[in-house]
């Protein structure tokens, strides 16, 4: 359903201002003051916009990828195929293991720092290729991912479902790397059509309805047993809301070729508004437990463009106006995070008081105001 013209107004409005930002501010700084010479993208930009020798991660390029192919597709006039071009071509020389995978870190100048293969990493290859391939014009990265998946169906298949962590051991296994893998199958079926993808997103998505889901609260848990099931102890009742946006986003979206994932994303986002907004700052928090009580009430950037999201996919399939409030409402609070004295970086970490952490401003968290802004732009100009 199509928002009504008040509504219509509001979101130009506000995907004006985002496109702006992005324009503006954001793709010109990142292409310039955090961008290595070598082809990689700086792992993050203090106060001044200075890169530092942080480490770059595997993940957080790729995320880089997506990020100027998306601000490209927008309308950006800068640079942004030979930027995403030579950082796509790098990663597939000089990331690229035997087996197939992508290994997890480079130093600072672009050489190979940790050999070993993340799950989350291999996601996000997927979910680049598929956006590098579509925006690029380049059929072969698409082929890249299919090489990639068999990879990791012949090799990191877990026998209770989902995928493993084979080289980097982790205390629990763990839901955000499939919930971004269900990203990159929706990613990738929606750019080649093949019921590959599509199929591997509904897997995924089954588990996340089956095993994820905690199912008195209707909340999304986060640490899991080899088996699937919670975590012992408190690590077993972890929610993080804007993970419970996030899916339930992504099952919007799956919900458009008729999976039906509405009933469940109306679940995780009632439990999201209702325990995981501040009502004092009006931001979504990093932990509760699956009681609503807070486990964490500290506020990360990213949730807060996870709320914008699922506002936006609900408005257009309910055409509810209290959506377009709830949108305009997490856009604020995300605008907080990017008020800084050099436009284009952003604050991480609220306080429970408004204030925020002293820290550079981490290069990862492109890709969730990216794909924030790129929702609105996307609804308010009737795309989606």
């Amino acid at each position: 359903m199509r928002p009504d013209a008040g509504s219509t107004h509001l979101l130009a409005d506000l995907a004006e201002d985002a496109r702006a930002w992005m324009f503006g501010a954001a793709a010109p700084l990142w292409a310039q003051a955090g961008r290595h010479p070598d082809g990689l993208f700086a792992e993050r930009l203090d106060s001044a916009a200075q890169p530092d020798d942080a480490p770059r991660r595997l993940f957080v390029q790729a995320r880089h990828v997506y990020a100027f192919c998306e601000i490209g597709r927008l309308g950006w006039q800068g640079p942004w195929q030979d930027l995403a071009g030579r950082t796509m071509d790098f990663l597939l020389a000089r990331g690229r293991r035997p087996d197939g995978l992508f290994i997890h870190r480079f130093t600072s100048d672009g050489a190979v720092l940790d050999s070993r293969a993340d799950l989350y990493d291999q996601a996000f290859m997927l979910f680049c290729l598929a956006s590098a391939g579509r925006a690029l014009g380049r059929p072969a990265l698409l082929r890249e991912a299919e090489g990639l998946a068999d990879a990791l169906e012949a090799g990191w298949r877990h026998p209770a479902g989902g995928f493993t962590e084979r080289d980097l051991p982790r205390a629990h296994r763990q839901q955000n790397p499939h919930m971004h893998f269900c990203e990159a199958f929706v990613t990738l079926h929606a750019v080649t059509g093949l019921p590959r993808w599509k199929a591997l997103a509904e897997e995924v998505a089954r588990l996340g309805r089956d095993r994820f889901i905690h199912a008195q609260s209707g909340a999304l848990l986060e640490y899991f047993g080899e088996d699937l099931s919670p975590a012992p102890g408190d690590d077993g009742m972890i929610v993080e809301p804007g993970h419970c946006f996030e899916w339930a986003w992504l099952l919007e979206r799956m919900s458009l070729w008729g999976w039906p994932g509405t009933p469940i994303a109306d679940r995780l986002v009632s439990f999201g508004r209702r325990w995981g907004i501040d009502p004092v700052r009006d931001v979504a928090i990093n932990e509760l437990r699956t009681n609503g009580s807070v486990r964490r009430a500290t506020a990360r950037l990213w949730p807060q463009t996870e709320r914008l999201k699922v506002a936006l996919a609900r408005l257009r399939r309910t055409g509810d106006a209290a959506e377009v409030d709830e949108a305009r409402r997490a856009y604020l609070g995300l605008k907080r995070y990017l008020a800084m004295p050099v436009p284009g970086t952003w604050q991480d970490v609220m306080n429970p008081d408004g204030s925020f952490v002293p820290m550079p401003a981490p290069g990862s968290s492109l890709y969730h105001i990216t794909c924030a802004m790129a929702e609105l732009v996307d609804t308010a100009e009737g795309r989606l």
